[in-house]
């Protein structure tokens, strides 16, 4: 069986359960399939990256936007950035794996994790800002792999 993701949103909240996800389908013998768009893509940004020459408004888009997972708010509840650093506590206390240690376990079990180019030509991002070992390219790929999926959520 195949299942794909489209994870468009880059509020915490959801990208954990986009990875949550992916990684049971994974573990269960599924092929996986993450195509990150727009927003989506902040989780895979590299807290620190090589700088490169962009438009103004790729620049704010870029230096307004959060850097990697351990930068991004809540869809709720986010209380002025409060909200994340609670929930990871929460986390911690009970045990549940952190969404760093998801997405690497989404690498290791060999989720095919895809960056939207469009996407990343409309906000300025580059392939070496975004983290190691992910796909690059369009809707028509992302469409090509959700016609042999049985299972398609857009989070």
């Amino acid at each position: 069986m195949k299942k794909t993701i489209i994870l468009f949103s880059g509020d915490f909240d959801k990208v954990l359960a986009a990875f949550i996800i992916a990684n049971g389908a994974a573990a269960m013998g599924d092929d996986v399939t993450m195509f990150f768009t727009f927003w989506g893509l902040n989780c895979l940004r590299k807290p620190v990256a090589p700088a490169h020459k962009k438009s103004f408004l790729q620049g704010m888009f870029g230096g307004m936007m959060p850097k990697g997972p351990a930068k991004l708010g809540l869809s709720k509840m986010n209380f002025a950035g409060m909200g994340p650093k609670m929930m990871r506590r929460v986390m911690r206390q009970q045990n549940v794996t952190t969404l760093e240690e998801l997405m690497q376990t989404a690498k290791d079990q060999g989720i095919k994790m895809i960056a939207c180019t469009m996407s990343m030509d409309v906000l300025g991002f580059k392939e070496d800002e975004l983290i190691d070992g992910l796909e690059f390219a369009g809707v028509a790929t992302y469409l090509g792999e959700a016609d042999e999926s049985n299972v398609n959520l857009f989070i």
